[in-house]
């Protein structure tokens, strides 16, 4: 890979490659090939990532001819760079192109295939315009791509000190503001956080869009799956946003933490059998079941049963003589269970 100067040349982007399609033989006894017949289609998918390093530029290899023949190897590829001042940038101007660099081709997978060109010699303050040709061979060149364009600034430093708490159907997440770009200057311009999450050690992806704060809950959460979050500073600037490195990354498990209502009605009786206690079904949403709890009058509570959906009656066979007091709380599925209050002691004569 390499600038200006080969086979190529600056000609390229330059002249636009004026009278590009003359002739070719293809051999003695053969008819001469018409140049279409081997001109890639142009690349229509060129696209720039720019990152904290610089950016990196990728494209689908075309895999047709403009006459709609296959392309079985692509000899190498053209990529046009314009680097324009932010103060000199003139929105109506044509883009003045001046460096070519050279990057290496090869044969079609039956898949396709894609190529990539990594740009770091950017300079701050300036707009960086690129385009790519796919060559064939000598002579033997596409019409441009699709134009890509980014501003290229010294980005903010990666934000420092995320934590992530977790709590019931949530995560609230914290992180330190950036004051600073990574040269050590001073921000002059509005800092932006985006911040990114996986879930269960999956992929990250952009979470919201941009915040102004430094704090955000995520409610869109589930219990029980652990959640990974990363967040970037970005400056924006009038031509463009340049962002900061990803912080460290946190993660945090939100877990139910919500009991469920305390249960209501509670009566009861002495029967042969036991005392027995009945009270009213309660409505919720993951309910398992309810606790009993007895106690003698000063004495300590003790639980003395539990029963599960859908049945809301317990008999306290072991049940002393003399006065007692009974109460009931309500649980739900998770494990250990979430377990409401007790209801009001009801009492139980002899």
């Amino acid at each position: 890979m390499k600038k200006g100067g080969g086979r190529f040349g600056k000609a390229t982007c330059l002249l636009a490659m004026l009278a590009l399609w003359f002739p070719l033989g293809c051999g003695v006894k053969n008819n001469p090939v018409p140049p279409q017949h081997v001109v890639p289609n142009p690349v229509l998918d060129l696209k720039a990532e720019v990152t904290d390093q610089g950016a990196v530029l990728s494209w689908s290899y075309p895999r047709e001819t403009v006459t709609g023949e296959a392309v079985e190897e692509i000899e190498g590829f053209a990529l046009c760079r314009a680097e324009i001042p932010v103060d000199s940038y003139c929105k109506t101007c044509p883009i003045p192109y001046s460096a070519v660099i050279e990057v290496p081709g090869g044969l079609l997978a039956d898949g396709g295939k894609t190529a990539s060109y990594e740009a770091k010699d950017l300079r701050p303050g300036n707009l960086y315009f690129f385009k790519v040709r796919s060559q064939s061979g000598w002579w033997r060149e596409s019409k441009d791509s699709n134009e890509v364009s980014f501003l290229w600034q010294t980005p903010p430093l990666a934000p420092e000190g995320l934590t992530a708490t977790a709590g019931d159907g949530r995560n609230s997440l914290q992180w330190q503001a950036v004051t600073r770009l990574r040269d050590g200057a001073s921000l002059t311009v509005p800092v932006r956080y985006q911040l990114y999450r996986g879930v269960d050690n999956g992929s990250m992806a952009q979470l919201g869009g941009p915040l102004a704060a430094t704090a955000y809950t995520d409610s869109e959460v589930e219990n029980g799956r652990t959640y990974t979050y990363q967040v970037q500073a970005a400056n924006t600037y009038a031509h463009g946003t340049v962002h900061s490195a990803l912080s460290a990354t946190v993660q945090a498990k939100p877990l139910d933490r919500t009991p469920p209502p305390v249960p209501a009605g509670v009566e009861g009786i002495r029967t042969e059998v036991g005392v027995k206690l009945y009270w009213d079904q309660i409505e919720f949403d993951d309910l398992a079941g309810y606790r009993i709890y007895r106690r003698a009058p000063g004495g300590e509570i003790v639980r003395v049963g539990e029963v599960f959906l859908p049945y809301t009656m317990f008999i306290d066979s072991k049940a002393p003589g003399g006065t007692l007091l009974y109460s009931v709380s309500a649980i739900d599925r998770r494990n250990p269970a979430n377990e409401s209050a007790r209801s009001e002691e009801i009492v139980i004569e002899p």
